[in-house]
């Protein structure tokens, strides 16, 4: 079985899918992670030396080569993984369990305002405008997001809550 959650950065894509999978005994994978393992360099770093272009050309290639394991896992894949090229289509043809954590902005905002510093997209936004920011990115990529086999409204819930409702819907008995 192969398992992939989209949402917006600070959705909990990463802490929920360390619960499913481990609740599963089945392998996690960062698709954020496995590029930096690949490139030896972390994301910001990508965006900063090589620029937004490489790095979604090189998204969409370790995309593919994650995708084509034949072994089980759970992936988390970077907020705006699914809105460029043709990496949403390869996500939905590989599985049929991809979710959706669809945050609210209010939540996202607190969450993201004490992580600026490692988000490359946010670094320069001012914690004003931060709100706009996510509302308005939100907006362009929910078209994306909810093509999603699945969205889960994960307001309050924790990510152990959300990994449970996932888990009852992968096997509801």
């Amino acid at each position: 079985m192969k398992i992939v959650l989209l949402g917006y950065m600070g959705s909990g894509k990463t802490t929920v899918g360390k619960h499913i999978a481990e609740s599963l005994d089945m392998q996690f994978l960062d698709l954020d992670a496995y590029i930096e393992k690949k490139e030896e360099m972390p994301i910001a770093t990508i965006f900063e030396s090589r620029g937004e272009f490489y790095f979604r050309k090189k998204e969409y290639q370790y995309l593919e080569e994650v995708l084509s394991q034949k072994d089980d896992f759970v992936l988390s894949v970077g907020g705006g993984t699914p809105c460029y090229g043709k990496n949403l289509d390869s996500i939905l043809k590989s599985t049929e369990n991809v979710f959706y954590l669809n945050v609210p902005i209010s939540q996202l905002v607190a969450r993201l305002s004490k992580q600026k510093s490692q988000r490359p997209l946010i670094r320069d936004v001012s914690d004003e405008d931060l709100p706009e920011f996510i509302g308005k990115h939100l907006f362009e990529r929910n078209a994306f997001y909810n093509q999603a086999h699945i969205t889960l409204y994960c307001g309050d819930k924790s990510a152990e809550a959300i990994g449970v409702e996932i888990l009852h819907i992968l096997n509801p008995q």
